[in-house]
């Protein structure tokens, strides 16, 4: 069993992320994280996407708090012609697209994904095509 305080480096699923960066006590078990979070480019268009639609507050602003949030230990992981191309030969993997790309960066990068994510835990439970850590 993979073990976050000896991982060099993690995929963090966008609301792994967001969690981590709000200091929400759902992202407790990142404390014993001290790798590199590698955050897919995706992700930082899904939180775009929320602040937008009044899901979720960037204080004090976006610019701002991207700036905070995708500095050094966090690595934003641009989206390659690799990644797109592994996000559409997920088998039976289900139709969003940003969880298609956030897994493939994980799949190409060779590095563990951190989600609380229902659906790619169950996924990668049948089809075992990385390694998930699941943050509960």
């Amino acid at each position: 069993m993979l073990k976050i305080e000896n991982l060099v480096a993690a995929v963090f699923d966008t609301h792994v992320w967001v969690w981590s960066a709000a200091g929400d006590p759902r992202a407790g078990t990142l404390r014993d994280f001290s790798g590199t979070a590698i955050v897919s480019a995706i992700s930082q268009w899904e939180v775009s996407m929320l602040a937008m639609k009044g899901r979720i507050e960037l204080m004090p602003d976006e610019e701002s708090w991207f700036s905070a949030n995708l500095a050094s230990p966090v690595s934003l992981a641009p989206l390659t012609s690799a990644i797109s191309t592994a996000s559409c030969r997920l088998p039976d993997f289900h139709g969003d697209p940003a969880d298609r790309i956030i897994v493939a960066t994980a799949l190409t990068l060779g590095l563990p994904l951190i989600t609380a994510d229902e659906k790619i835990i169950r996924w990668n439970e049948e089809k075992r095509m990385l390694q998930v850590i699941f943050l509960g």
